[in-house]
């Protein structure tokens, strides 16, 4: 009887976390310490801004810049969130009806900080719960192995971010630059990676895969085929083993219709009825803990 695997995997913003609290609030927050006066830098300002500065700095550097990085025409994630920031807080600040404020020295790195870790961000309520029983069903389900993992269309942080919030995360990632294979975004894991990912229950995720790392954003079927690619490094199963492949997001296009157009299962997670009126072709639920049920339902088709 072939071998059955799982592989599992998840987006991670609006999935697995989400903002501590309304991110316009918090930046308006940290805004408000540095001395920027609250009638002018107002959460609904803030908003419109960030929404503009976000567009802007999207369309000017696709993918957190990563193609000018590899050329060494760009600093990566970090310089495209502080361009984000400067941009924002720029079009509050010279808005021509008020005073031009300048923009505080150091504001522009505590805001990036506050959004690398627990302060900025919180798991949402199912989260635990969910990883608890996917323990449960590694040990008593139908797969010889689970593989889970997060697929991103984000930076370098997503991995620091989930440990910060108490999730178990292996060392698996997606690296162009150090890769020697033929399919972009595939990095070679050494051998403590592979070692330690071996150990099943040890990681809530075993691998993370971001759109910066891995080449290319969701839907792209590049960063599923990457994903897929380095799961199959963690298993050592004969090449006859039997993979169910499932992604589990909440962006319809991106991580629903993507999966499937990769050749993956997948399941929407709307949470608190914010993709408005589902398809009716989309295979959805609210919740994680209506999860297994659902993989459990895949396995039967």
């Amino acid at each position: 009887m072939a071998s059955r695997i799982l592989l599992l995997t998840f987006d991670a913003y609006s999935t697995l976390f989400r903002p501590s609290r309304p991110v316009p609030e918090l930046y308006a927050s940290v805004a408000h310490s540095f001395g920027l006066p609250p009638s002018l830098v107002t959460p609904d300002r803030i908003q419109v801004a960030f929404k503009n500065a976000f567009k802007a700095e999207s369309q000017a550097y696709p993918n957190y810049g990563r193609a000018k990085v590899l050329r060494g025409e760009y600093g990566g994630p970090r310089q495209w969130w502080s361009n984000v920031v400067a941009r924002c807080f720029t079009e509050i600040l010279h808005d021509g009806e008020h005073d031009a404020v300048p923009l505080p020295e150091g504001l522009i790195e505590a805001l990036l900080d506050l959004f690398a870790g627990s302060e900025g961000y919180a798991l949402y309520d199912d989260v635990r719960g969910f990883f608890s029983a996917l323990r449960r069903y590694k040990q008593d389900g139908p797969f010889q192995r689970v593989v889970t993992g997060v697929i991103s269309n984000s930076d370098d942080r997503v991995p620091g971010v989930l440990k910060a919030l108490g999730v178990t995360v292996g060392n698996v990632r997606a690296d162009q630059e150090r890769s020697s294979m033929l399919l972009p975004g595939v990095e070679e894991l050494d051998v403590q990676s592979v070692a330690a990912a071996e150990q099943q229950g040890d990681h809530d995720v075993d691998l993370v895969i971001t759109s910066y790392e891995a080449g290319e954003e969701k839907p792209h079927r590049l960063i599923f085929d990457v994903t897929a690619q380095q799961a199959a490094k963690l298993v050592e199963v004969p090449e006859s083993a039997s993979w169910t492949k499932i992604h589990v997001g909440d962006d319809v296009e991106k991580d629903y219709r993507g999966a499937l157009a990769s050749g993956w299962n997948s399941i929407l997670l709307n949470r608190d009825d914010h993709v408005g009126d589902v398809p009716a072709d989309v295979k959805a639920i609210d919740s994680l803990d209506k999860l297994i049920p659902e993989i459990e339902d895949v396995i039967r088709r």
